[in-house]
């Protein structure tokens, strides 16, 4: 007859009752993570008259009107196009450049590697400021200019970092064996170095990416040209002028329509904050099995 150890139960017990407190409070952490973003959701796609009485967890009056008027505001097409063209070509040629020189600082051969290397690491511990940047971004002409967007942030210490600690830990039977069989250092870089390092590029990708198309400042500065203004630029002064904005689109849907409906500044930010963050936020589904492993793989030296 078979009798019940009471340390064993008591210990499954405790394994149980630590389980079920270790996913109640991931569950209320991700729950305060996840809802400020879905209350923006909920205001935006409100009526503008019925989110002012407040909102919980419902929106109230549900309509999109917000999202229409926002995208009839003067150059934010144009602006769009800007940001997701500086968003792709800044984020393959940050990829392409850091990987590269990442790969030149591995090669043992390459002459004053640890100079050039220390070099770098040296200039993420100094800065020279705003208005140095500024004269040498004038200097190099690059205001009103698109190259502006994307040449600067070319080439990224941080990253640079990562990607080499990466490649550093791939086997050197790799390289041996294709230098065998007579490859160059660009056809290793491109047909054997490049393909195994996706994990890596990825993530670096995707922190381009975001910075990229979360970057306003240089538009800000450098940039006077209407053609040249970026989405987050745009969005950002109609935030600044969001009661006078409200106002505009209130007359105008009362123009076109025999019911009034009136955008309120909060309406607006809401909206706004919405149109800027939802793009960007699609990329991390199709990143995210790349993202930690490359994070971990980069940043932990073998």
């Amino acid at each position: 007859m078979k009798t019940l150890n009471p340390s064993k139960s008591s210990t499954g017990l405790s394994n149980i009752g630590f389980q079920i407190a270790n996913y109640t409070i991931l569950t209320l952490f991700m729950l305060l993570c996840i809802y400020p973003f879905y209350y923006i959701f909920i205001y935006s796609i409100s009526g503008s008259q019925e989110a002012m009485t407040g909102i919980t967890w419902f929106p109230k009056g549900f309509t999109l009107v917000s999202y229409s008027k926002v995208f009839e505001f003067d150059g934010i097409l144009n602006a769009t196009f800007i940001s997701v063209s500086r968003t792709v070509l800044g984020t393959l040629l940050t990829t392409f450049l850091c990987s590269l020189f990442a790969y030149l600082m591995t090669i043992e051969q390459f002459p004053m590697r640890k100079f050039f290397y220390r070099f770098l690491v040296i200039t993420l511990y100094f800065n020279a400021g705003l208005i140095p940047w500024y004269l040498l971004m004038k200097n190099l002409h690059l205001n009103d200019n698109f190259l502006l967007y994307i040449v600067p942030g070319a080439i990224n210490v941080f990253y640079i970092i990562l990607i080499k600690t990466y490649i550093e830990q791939l086997p050197k039977s790799l390289e041996e064996s294709a230098k065998i069989d007579g490859a160059g250092y660009f056809t290793i870089y491109w047909k054997i170095i490049m393909p195994i390092s996706t994990s890596i590029l990825a993530t670096i990708a995707v922190f381009t990416a975001v910075d990229q198309w979360n970057n306003w400042f240089d538009n800000y500065i450098l940039v006077s040209d209407k053609n040249l203004q970026t989405l987050q630029y745009e969005l950002y002064k109609y935030i600044t002028q969001a009661s006078s904005l409200s106002r505009q689109s209130g007359m105008e849907i009362n123009r076109g329509g025999a019911t009034a409906v009136y955008m309120t500044p909060q309406t607006v930010r809401m909206t706004i904050t919405m149109v800027v963050t939802l793009p960007i936020l699609c990329v991390y589904p199709f990143m995210q099995r790349y993202f930690v492993k490359g994070i971990m793989m980069g940043a932990i030296k073998g």
